[in-house]
């Protein structure tokens, strides 16, 4: 079976970090694009941070203004996500996701997708 697993979620305090990892099995998406989600509630799911299948180019929603870091460890076929500086407005469930060839920021063009982890941030 086709599986992305996300773990490292958690109960964090304002100001601190969490690292994410998206362990994918059942095939290898060393040629895909992987990317990071994230859905707070009562609101739509957003993109995140995404990262193509050589580790050389990101991307990232404007708005986390260099607090998050995505990045990919194809022999380990995982990808990650390094969150700094955390706010409330963090909290949410990420999802990651991958794709072959999809535009960077459009969910719909994504063809796997993990379950998510809740990450919270207290004040």
């Amino acid at each position: 079976q086709v599986q992305l697993v996300e773990s490292g979620g958690g109960l964090v305090q304002a100001g601190g970090s969490l690292r994410l990892s998206c362990a994918a099995s059942g095939r290898t998406f060393s040629g895909y694009v992987m990317a990071w989600f994230r859905q707070a509630p009562g609101k739509e799911r957003e993109f995140v941070a995404a990262i193509t299948w050589t580790g050389g180019s990101t991307y990232y929603t404007n708005s986390l203004k260099g607090r998050f870091t995505i990045s990919r460890d194809d022999a380990k076929n995982t990808a990650y996500l390094q969150m700094n500086s955390l706010k409330p407005e963090d909290t949410a469930v990420y999802y990651c996701a991958a794709a072959r060839n999809p535009r960077i920021t459009a969910m719909v063009m994504y063809d796997y997708w993990g379950q998510g982890t809740q990450v919270t941030v207290s004040s």
